[in-house]
């Protein structure tokens, strides 16, 4: 499923990564489907793919915002270090495929992700 791009700075194509977000009824109603380049913050990905996940920590993974369910292709990333892992204890809706998607480098053939019902972000304003 992945399509290939001419890297700038290398003579091979780099294989991108397909991405599924499933449909999350404020963020992305109809679900998205996009391509990201190995290598690149999964957060970053989706905001530039118009997907407003929230990041108050300005991606720095001090808070749990950006919280993610990685429902397929987890095998491919590196795992959480100790820092995620406790920053996702505060997450909201935390099971065994949570991330924070600020530490998550995108990798691998395809990823799906589940973004969560709500956040942890109390300050937001609407």
């Amino acid at each position: 499923m992945s399509t290939e791009a001419k890297d700038a700075t290398a003579t091979k194509p780099v294989v991108l990564t397909h991405v599924r977000v499933l449909p999350h009824p404020d963020l992305c109603p109809e679900g998205k489907v996009f391509e990201a380049k190995p290598g690149r913050k999964l957060v970053d990905a989706m905001l530039d793919n118009g997907i407003a996940i929230e990041h108050a920590c300005e991606k720095v993974g001090a808070c749990a915002t950006c919280h993610v369910h990685v429902r397929e292709g987890a095998q491919f990333l590196a795992p959480a270090d100790e820092e995620e892992e406790d920053q996702l204890d505060d997450a909201w809706g935390l099971d065994a495929q949570s991330r924070l998607s600020c530490c998550v480098k995108v990798k691998g053939p395809e990823l799906v992700i589940e973004l969560p019902k709500f956040t942890r972000n109390h300050a937001r304003e609407r």
